[in-house]
């Protein structure tokens, strides 16, 4: 898996850079608490992530790394928040496809992905997860696209709202295929699932952590999850590329950035401590129980990804005519 390869280089290349000299700047930092902004409420995977790696790392500096929600806008209200703080190194922002997804959904985002933000990493993915009430008559992805068409316009999805990754990932699906399918945003993963075991929307596009317990439950049916290879959580279900539709490929991820212009001796060492906090057993554990893999890349690949992000989401968001609602 080109993520895990990913992983295992950062792995190596940061323990050579432990043993390199380090700049001033680094040796001193962290001096004082370090502010970790998150554009959501308490309690999201965005957040989740967010508490484990702050935890460890106060645990490995001695200093405090603590978290302060500031909710709104799709996080917009966050990332211009951090965006506006000063780049010393005390300010840093976790996020999520938000900070890629929200400047072609919003008229006005407030800030830039790539001009206001440094990258420092990518910390861990998710797939997405196609999952249709039990009563659909379809088991199979081929099999699913059949009935939405001998039932056009009649058929929906569930996401967890406008704009979020399973959502963008239900509208590439329905607009490569040419699919007339009604979307129905949630404020939320765990209420869309459920309204798919409920039968109002009897498809669902949506992170695996809320829907594993209801497919393993029997209230949901797994066709197929949307990442490179399978899902340990989900061994059995295929990937859209084995269900033979290569092109719907998307992730729920959370990455790391700081304001644009923080000393990059500093941005080093904050990858550093993060790579090696995803590195550690009682992380990788859980975040394994949220259905996330580790990932780590480095800053430029960071920000590569933000690029690629963009160039693929921003055009699915323009080609489907979508806006925050």
């Amino acid at each position: 898996m080109k993520k895990n390869l990913l992983l295992a280089f950062c792995l190596g290349a940061v323990s050579l850079a432990g043993v390199a000299l380090q700049p001033a700047a680094a040796e001193t930092w962290p001096a004082r608490p370090v502010k970790v902004i998150v554009g959501f409420a308490p309690g999201g995977p965005t957040d989740l992530f967010a508490r484990l790696i702050a935890q460890k790392l106060s645990e490995t500096t001695g200093k405090n790394f603590f978290i302060e929600n500031v909710p709104g806008a799709g996080g917009n209200v966050g990332a211009v928040r951090a965006a506006q703080s000063p780049a010393d190194g005390y300010t840093i922002l976790v996020t999520g496809g938000n900070l890629t997804n929200n400047p072609f959904l919003f008229a006005n985002a407030g800030f830039d992905p790539l001009k206001d933000f440094d990258a420092v990493t990518v910390g861990a993915a998710t797939p997405v997860v196609l999952a249709i009430n039990p009563a659909v008559p379809a088991h199979t992805v081929k099999e699913l696209v059949a009935w939405i068409r001998a039932n056009p316009g009649k058929e929906s999805y569930a996401s967890p709202g406008t704009g979020t990754p399973p959502q963008l990932t239900g509208a590439l699906f329905a607009h490569s295929l040419n699919l007339d399918l009604v979307h129905v945003p949630f404020g939320g993963g765990g209420p869309a699932v459920e309204a798919t075991v409920a039968g109002h929307t009897p498809i669902s596009f949506g992170a695996l952590a809320p829907a594993v317990p209801l497919i393993k439950s029997g209230g949901l049916r797994a066709l197929a999850v949307t990442g490179k290879i399978r899902a340990p959580t989900l061994p059995d279900t295929p990937t859209m590329a084995e269900a033979g539709f290569p092109e719907v490929e998307g992730a729920t991820w959370t990455a790391v950035v700081v304001p644009k212009g923080t000393p990059q001796d500093i941005v080093a060492e904050l990858h550093r401590l993060i790579v090696a906090s995803l590195a550690s057993t009682d992380v990788k554990d859980k975040l394994a129980a949220m259905a996330y893999a580790p990932i780590g890349n480095s800053p430029a690949e960071c920000e590569a990804f933000f690029k690629d992000e963009m160039a693929k989401w921003g055009k699915v968001i323009k080609d489907a005519g979508l806006k925050a609602e």
